[in-house]
């Protein structure tokens, strides 16, 4: 696939989740196939007022690369104007949250609001595409506002008409959260009424259900969201999967333990280990995910405070699971 003059090798990207895909995730999941990256979503208006959180969030490492940095906003001067200090981590390409579903975003504007005005939505695509010059830009959307305004398709059409290079279509409305099941039929119109690339995101858990994805939608790639939460090797499964219809089974529960313990001690190095532990104590959970003893563990790991802590207990869920 190409996005502009980016050329993009694999199958599945990581999502741009906001408080999870930072550095430290990143990294990790492109050292399991993932073929690109995308920062957490930046607000423009903190871009643009020089903003020291803002300014972190879209730092890219070498090891993360190709990756992107997203902004979301409402002002379509803003979001150009926060473009320009952007650029100067040299991002692979921007992209234009307008799927965010949260109230603080959605509510304020942003996000997943600019469904509603798929006029405005045009307008920052193309105020941004002007300053971005040959620097690709894609935009992530929904299927709609609600289940009386499915808009993809138009704002898809608008988004392709303004400049960008490839468009994200998460299956369900912006009223629907996460809750039901992803509409593919959304995401098969958008790929009809755009000749750019479509990327489907919704629902993509392992091999299997990322050929589903393609072929019932005909998109061109995939994007991964929650189906990596705790579980980075699913871009491994996922290629394996879509390259020779290999499916790898998930990890033994010792393995699991230790791409968990290296996750947040990459954490603790990025961020401090106040931060890094008080942020790891999510992901643990997620990596114990279906593991026996699970509940009583996650307890244990919702009070953690130390990265030696986090090793005790990795080692005993090692020993219960008899690995």
């Amino acid at each position: 696939m190409k996005i502009g003059n980016l050329e993009i090798e694999g199958y599945a990207a990581l999502a741009p989740m906001a408080g999870v895909a930072d550095r430290a995730f990143r990294e990790l999941c492109v050292g399991y196939g993932a073929a690109y990256v995308v920062s957490e979503m930046i607000s423009s208006k903190g871009v643009s007022m020089g903003d020291k959180k803002s300014k972190a969030l879209m730092q890219l490492s070498a090891a993360e690369r190709p990756a992107g940095v997203q902004i979301f906003g409402s002002d379509p001067e803003v979001m150009a104007n926060s473009v320009k200090s952007v650029l100067a981590v040299q991002p692979q390409f921007i992209d234009i949250n307008m799927g965010c579903p949260a109230p603080k975003i959605a509510g304020n504007g942003g996000g997943a609001s600019l469904m509603r005005d798929p006029i405005l939505a045009e307008k920052i695509v193309n105020a941004v595409k002007k300053v971005c010059g040959d620097i690709p830009v894609t935009v992530k959307i929904r299927s709609g506002w609600d289940d009386m305004h499915i808009n993809a398709g138009e704002v898809a059409k608008r988004a392709e008409n303004a400049g960008a290079s490839a468009i994200t279509v998460h299956g369900r409305t912006r009223q629907q959260m996460y809750a039901p099941p992803v509409n593919r039929d959304i995401i098969a119109e958008v790929k009809k009424s755009v000749s750019i690339p479509v990327i489907g995101n919704g629902d993509i858990t392992d091999g299997i259900s990322a050929a589903e994805m393609l072929e019932s939608t005909n998109c061109d790639f995939l994007m991964i969201g929650r189906g990596a939460l705790g579980r980075p090797w699913i871009f491994q499964q996922i290629n394996a999967y879509l390259s020779d219809g290999r499916i790898l089974p998930e990890p033994p529960v010792s393995e699991r333990m230790h791409i968990m313990c290296r996750h947040i001690q990459m954490i603790c190095a990025y961020k401090g280990d106040r931060i890094g532990i008080h942020e790891a104590r999510k992901h643990a959970a997620w990596y114990t995910k279906g593991i026996h003893g699970a509940a009583a563990y996650r307890r244990q790991l919702g009070q953690l405070e130390s990265t030696a802590q986090l090793e005790e207990i990795a080692y005993k869920i090692c020993l219960e699971n008899q690995i």
